[in-house]
């Protein structure tokens, strides 16, 4: 159990970040409540430094514009593990930018760690048990127990000493410089909000679907979403995906036909069979001319020609990533390899002018991605 000091009032929060602003390092957690309500809120940020951990509480002070600066400041070192959701929960919340980020999850990949969750770190370099009991609380209830605020203590406790570590496992491989573009990466993403319509666009399975099918299932959709809101519940409580996929093909009319599609559990056919059926009929009602149609991507067909290059592109990536101890997805994504294969570059300037590729990753495999391309011209 690691010692803390709780941040409650706008004056304690100033003073750790004045205290901050001398930090070369500092380390970054945060819990949100997306487990349990249909806003998703930053409920608490832990800050790790030289002097110990503060956990700081946003539900209690309105001033988390505070903690902007030291977050933003280039000089200080932000030490986060899977930084992606925290960095855009605080640009929604708050608006606080990132820079400076030093990614453990991110390093991680790129030195080919498989089992990169915090506790397994924590356990590896540390010899520390991380007791996860408390991962699905919902932390907007107050007060908040000792033990509660001892669990996210932990999460950033550890990280200063599984970043020392890892950072001289890249030292020694030449790879820290990879890490740290893709953690320039990491600090650009921004919110994008969930619940902008066309839903079904996010919605998998969805681009297979005809126009009446797909209007369904966006009512339904649409449907979910005001129920969730009205009772301030996630989307996932209300009805999951495999219920709105049922309903959107079988497309119940009556209590009787819901029922027996089987989309519903009683318990949701009490509450919510009613609404489903309402939604259906009118997406139903609506004339051919207003009906959805999932937007055409242009350009997905491939030749017969690039799919041969998406093939020997794949196999180089599957044998360089065993050879470099490196996650395949990670070394090379798909979608750039499909881009790969449809720009055919022919020299090494023009695997680097590629859109999304980084530096480091044209770098090194810019001379085996022209090896295989022209062994197909």
């Amino acid at each position: 159990m690691n010692a803390y000091q709780t941040v409650n009032t706008p004056e304690q929060l100033a003073h750790l970040c004045r205290s901050l602003e001398t930090e070369q390092k500092i380390a970054v957690d945060l819990e949100a409540d997306s487990m349990h309500h249909f806003t998703e809120k930053v409920c608490l940020v832990q800050i790790g430094s030289s002097k110990g951990v503060f956990i700081i509480d946003p539900l209690q002070t309105d001033r988390m514009d505070l903690l902007e600066p030291v977050m933003a400041d280039p000089s200080v070192e932000k030490v986060m593990h899977g930084a992606d959701f925290d960095i855009r929960s605080l640009d929604r919340d708050f608006g606080i930018r990132v820079s400076n980020l030093f990614d453990t999850e991110i390093a991680c990949k790129i030195i080919g760690i498989r089992e990169r969750g915090l506790a397994a770190l924590a356990k590896k370099y540390c010899n520390a048990d991380l007791d996860k009991k408390f991962q699905k609380t919902d932390w907007t209830r107050r007060p908040l127990t000792d033990d509660k605020l001892s669990y996210c203590a932990d999460d950033v406790a550890y990280l200063f000493r599984i970043s020392d570590i890892l950072k001289k496992t890249l030292l020694e491989k030449g790879r820290l410089e990879w890490v740290k573009q893709e953690c320039e990466n990491q600090v650009r993403v921004r919110f994008e909000p969930n619940h902008d319509s066309p839903l079904f666009v996010k919605f998998k399975g969805a681009g297979k679907m005809d126009s009446r099918t797909l209007t369904v299932l966006e009512y339904l959709l649409q449907m979910r979403v005001k129920i969730a809101e009205k009772k301030d519940l996630p989307l996932f409580k209300v009805m999951g995906t495999h219920s709105l996929s049922t309903m959107a093909w079988k497309k119940p009319v009556t209590k009787d036909m819901l029922k027996r599609s089987g989309a519903l559990s009683d318990k949701q056919m009490s509450m919510y069979a009613d609404q489903c059926i309402r939604a259906v009929q009118e997406a139903l009602e609506l004339p051919g001319a207003k009906l959805f149609t999932y937007p055409k991507t242009r350009g997905t067909r491939l030749s017969d020609i690039e799919q041969k290059r998406i093939k020997a592109l794949k196999k180089m990536r599957t044998e360089k990533s065993a050879a470099m101890e490196i996650e395949e997805g990670f070394l090379l994504n798909n979608a750039l390899i499909a881009a790969l294969a449809k720009a055919n570059p022919a020299v090494r300037q023009d695997v680097f002018e590629m859109e999304n590729i980084s530096p480091w990753q044209a770098d090194l495999l810019a001379d085996d991605i022209l090896q295989v391309l022209q062994g197909l011209r």
